[in-house]
């Protein structure tokens, strides 16, 4: 059978020029399998993930505690509904993602499916919660220019990126830009009396080249939002689960937020799964009548396979030392990030928080990026760029050796490129 043609004539692949992937001349990279951090094609050529299949696998992949755990819930059920049911598994995880914030409010989890949803449901619930608990005029959000919240007509409004969502912006609900704090607190009173919340994502903003926030300055917006009676959500899509250092990005400045977005590396990157995280004080808003519930969910909503892979993460970030790991392969990279910057002298920039890491390459050229992704691939690594940025966030499991292979591919695909 030939996939490649298949594909073609029948898929519509995202963030894609489809006119250019269907070309004749065009060769698809058709992935077929994977083992630790490495990713095998159809031709039998392996690549070092150097973005962990879209910065969702943690562990690596094909990890056998993971395996395990989904095929055990296999032969139990597959799937159930979580509208009106539980389920063991969704219990004892909900009751691990908020032991990560003792004696705090947050105690509550909303399961859903991916990055997107996690976002619409804290926006959903930060309005609902306004209106009916005798704050209806606070209907408004404020948002960072830059930031990525993902693509469902909701999160989409948020986000600063303006070629993804300048043009649905009039379909949206009302949200002002800022750029940084400063901006923030520029914001007239009367503004700020009609915001429901601000959204962020903590530390390090993805899609906007790999920006990293100046230290202190999360706990700098938490103060000022509690301070103006707005409700803080942070989108930990991306940094969430040690990409940062810590288990969510937020812990490093000690921020408690009142929404907390999850998803990508919940489930280790196997199974789509989203928790949005709340205080008990937004809980306790859509309590009493009828018309105060939460009105909002999906069909696959607490997956159990999704739940069986995501406490088998927990428990090998547990087994593993992962965080341990990370911290040290975070020095090591940066350690090779700096040599690479004064050696190569395409290299632009470097910014890194963690194992999230962007090298901004000195060209005004369109198209850079993407050539130098393209070839990296003859040095056994993928990744994506962002424009004319080059992203490395491989998963946590990433060896020395690995990280090695992986700066020398990148080294050596913008000689190719640009010399």
């Amino acid at each position: 059978m030939d996939h490649v043609k298949i594909d073609k004539q029948h898929c519509w692949h995202p963030f894609t020029q489809q006119e250019m992937w269907t070309l004749p001349e065009h060769q698809p990279l058709m992935i077929e399998s994977g083992e630790g951090v490495w990713l095998k094609d159809t031709e039998g050529n392996k690549y070092i993930d150097g973005n962990s299949s879209i910065w969702t696998n943690i562990h690596g992949h094909n990890h056998p505690v993971i395996n395990k755990a989904i095929k055990d819930q296999l032969d139990k059920i597959s799937h159930s509904s979580y509208l009106g049911f539980g389920h063991p598994l969704a219990s004892e995880l909900a009751m691990r993602l908020v032991s990560f914030f003792p004696e705090t409010d947050l105690q509550r989890v909303f399961f859903s499916d991916d990055g997107s949803t996690a976002v619409e449901c804290a926006m959903k619930m930060a309005l609902q919660f306004r209106i009916q608990n005798s704050e209806p005029e606070k209907t408004e959000f404020i948002a960072f220019i830059g930031g990525y919240h993902g693509d469902t007509l909701g999160a989409a409004s948020l986000g600063g990126v303006e070629v993804f969502f300048a043009r649905f912006r009039k379909f949206g609900l009302t949200v002002h830009f800022v750029r940084d704090l400063d901006e923030l607190r520029s914001l007239p009173e009367s503004a700020l009396d009609k915001i429901a919340a601000v959204i962020i994502e903590p530390l390090v903003q993805g899609v906007n080249q790999i920006h990293v926030w100046q230290q202190g300055m999360l706990e700098e917006l938490r103060i000022f939002t509690e301070e103006k009676s707005i409700h803080l959500i942070l989108d930990e899509v991306m940094t969430g689960f040690g990409r940062t250092g810590t288990m969510f990005a937020c812990q490093q400045e000690g921020v408690i937020p009142d929404f907390l977005c999850l998803a990508k590396g919940l489930t280790g990157g196997y199974l789509p799964m989203a928790a949005t995280l709340v205080t008990e004080t937004i809980y306790n808003g859509f309590l009493g009548a009828p018309e105060r519930v939460f009105y909002y969910g999906h069909s696959y909503t607490a997956n159990p396979l999704g739940c069986a892979a995501a406490l088998a993460s927990l428990d090998i970030f547990e087994s593993e030392n992962t965080l341990i790991g990370v911290n040290e392969k975070a020095t090591y990279l940066a350690y090779k990030l700096i040599h690479l910057a004064d050696e190569n002298l395409h290299v632009k920039e470097i910014r890194r928080c963690g194992l999230v890491a962007g090298l901004e390459i000195n060209t005004d050229t369109k198209g850079v990026g993407a050539q130098i992704c393209e070839a990296a691939r003859r040095y056994q690594l993928i990744t994506r760029p962002i424009l004319n940025t080059i992203v490395l966030m491989p998963p946590l499991s990433i060896t020395r050796d690995e990280i090695d292979m992986m700066i020398a591919a990148v080294d050596q695909a913008i000689i190719d490129v640009l010399d």
